[in-house]
């Protein structure tokens, strides 16, 4: 399987998914559980929760533009082996709505090392074109209009925290129209150290807020403020806040999370989710080379 999906390590992937599920379902059963309707059958599918977690992870990584042509292409004439319970196209997008909490919990468990050092953005997540919002119904009540550097969009906002080795901290997925700033409090409960933004984030009472609980939050000026003074380890740090961008643009253009050929909020949550899964199984993410090399002349404090 790993030859035909070369950016990821399936077998690995599915071992880890397998694993965590067996877990979670064997704390699930432990739990008193709600009586069944008279009558009621549980519904029940040929292929486990974690076949189709790792299918729906492995496409973030196989190259394929489209789920379909991955699961018509690649899966079902190549990985019948491997996934000897394989469904139909239609229904493994049936089933895919039944992984979703399951997929969003190991998601966290994926999660990187909190270093002190952090980075975070925004991205759009277009659900449709804009000439077409108006006649949009899939995302309906859910989404809004917002504008960035690029103009007018129609969908989502998703705002991801990162550390300097490209390790992914907290997410939140908000409408378009939501401020940057309101979700940062509730995504950097457990940060210390260094959070850099860009202008979106200057707010004396973000950063007071912040600062109590031992987290400075560093972000440019505006154009209409005053200069202030900053540490130069901090101007370096503030300049390579890119990386967080480049972060953004791996997961839209490689794990490819960002598409309007969603047809439920549940399949699209799904691809979402398995797209940052996706991303922290990569070999190489967008990281900053912090070490000192050579610079016996500058002073520690500076560090």
């Amino acid at each position: 399987m790993t030859n035909i999906v070369s950016r990821l390590d399936i077998t690995r992937i599915f071992c880890e998914v397998d694993d965590f599920c067996q877990s979670f379902e064997h704390h699930w059963q432990q739990q008193p559980q709600l009586p069944s309707m008279l009558g009621e059958r549980p519904g029940r599918s040929r292929m486990s929760l974690s076949e189709i977690i790792t299918i729906a992870i492995a496409f973030h990584g196989s190259g394929f533009r489209t789920f379909k042509e991955f699961y018509t292409l690649c899966v079902q004439p190549h990985w019948r082996g491997a996934f000897p319970h394989l469904v139909s196209y239609t229904r493994f997008v049936e089933l895919m709505p039944w992984c979703l909490m399951l997929l969003c919990c190991f998601l966290h468990t994926r999660m990187g090392e909190v270093t002190g050092i952090s980075f975070i953005d925004s991205t759009p997540i277009e659900v449709c074109h804009p000439c077409r919002a108006r006649a949009h119904k899939v995302f309906k009540g859910f989404v809004h209009w917002g504008k960035n550097s690029v103009g007018w969009y129609y969908g989502f906002k998703l705002h991801l925290i990162i550390n300097e080795k490209g390790e992914l901290l907290a997410f939140k997925l908000t409408a378009a129209n939501i401020d940057d700033r309101k979700p940062v409090p509730e995504m950097t409960h457990d940060l210390f150290g260094k959070l850099f933004g860009d202008r979106g984030y200057v707010s004396q009472k973000l950063f007071e807020e912040l600062y109590e609980r031992g987290l400075q939050m560093i972000a440019r000026s505006k154009r209409n403020m005053k200069n202030r003074l900053m540490k130069v380890i901090d101007k370096i740090l503030l300049r390579k806040r890119a990386v967080i961008e480049s972060v953004n643009d791996q997961l839209k253009n490689i794990c490819q999370i960002d598409h309007s050929r969603h047809r439920s909020i549940f399949n699209f949550l799904v691809n979402l989710l398995a797209g940052l899964v996706a991303y922290t199984y990569a070999e190489k993410k967008p990281a900053l080379d912090l070490e000192v090399k050579g610079l016996s002349a500058l002073p520690p404090a500076l560090f």
